[in-house]
């Protein structure tokens, strides 16, 4: 099984519009500093098979998505998602890291890594596209290597700069849109409104409409062995409530549980 390398990959795609009748946007409390947003997770996996994962590593946990936002000059965003045991990072972990152009057009470099047990991986992207490469750096409990990959887009996104990307950009997405994921290698993929589907959330005792995109593989080319769907609020600061990453023998659900910190409404402006 595969899903301690693909769950990074894996998330990454957003959707649209999915309330019934459509709720108001509700305003949540938002405070902290000006340039940090971050959200509280739980998380748990579901799905016929998932009880073969979890003689891998735990089924549930916590997640915790920190962004933080360019402010004295500064010119990228780092965004970073920690999910870990129950009893925290000790007990294990996935662990994704991306710096991004302000924009969310493209990454600049990328990490995701785990830790279950003895089991130990990492892999750090240093994204060069001038000269149209990626320059790779793993490290497993037993080595380290380093590669260079060519790269065939000039617009690379992450897992991390996808999400940002599909909440900045949620209002004008409004059809499919083929773009590249990377994940170790290059992926056509394709973000598209899952119309027509319904769902609400409650945080701070309000009742939340949500609008989402799904992410998924497009035709032709390397094959993306992943399915990822997000629900966002339907206020301007689309606050992921929900985040599914489907894998064949499971999917990883992620529910909010609490705001942190949100400064999305001030970096977008």
């Amino acid at each position: 099984m595969h899903m301690p390398r693909r769950i990074g990959v894996v998330v990454l795609g957003l959707l649209v519009v999915l309330g019934s009748s459509p709720l108001e946007a509700t305003e949540l409390n938002c405070s902290g500093s000006s340039n940090i947003e971050e959200f509280r997770y739980s998380w748990q996996l579901r799905g016929g098979l998932s009880w073969i994962a979890g003689l891998i590593f735990p089924t549930s946990g916590v997640g915790n998505l920190k962004t933080v936002f360019p402010k004295n000059g500064q010119h990228s965003i780092n965004s970073e998602l920690l999910i870990t045991a129950p009893n925290g990072r000790s007990g294990g972990y996935f662990a994704y890291e991306s710096e991004m152009e302000s924009s969310g057009r493209r990454t600049l470099s990328s990490y995701s890594g785990y830790a279950w047990g003895s089991k130990r991986r990492s892999e750090r992207t240093r994204f060069d596209y001038a000269n149209r490469q990626a320059l790779v750096h793993r490290e497993t409990s037993s080595k380290s290597s380093d590669k260079v990959r060519p790269l065939d887009d000039d617009e690379m996104r992450d897992v991390l700069t996808a999400i940002y990307y599909l909440r900045r950009n949620a209002a004008s997405i409004k059809g499919p849109m083929i773009t590249s994921v990377y994940e170790g290698k290059e992926y056509a993929v394709v973000f598209r409104p899952l119309n027509g589907r319904k769902q609400s959330f409650t945080l701070e005792g309000n009742r939340v409409g949500s609008i989402g995109f799904e992410i998924l593989d497009a035709p032709g080319g390397k094959k993306w062995p992943g399915n990822v769907k997000v629900w966002l609020s339907e206020d301007n600061r689309r606050i992921p409530f929900r985040i599914e990453i489907r894998q064949s023998m499971a999917a990883l659900q992620l529910d909010l549980q609490s705001i942190e910190s949100c400064a999305f409404m001030q970096a977008a402006k």
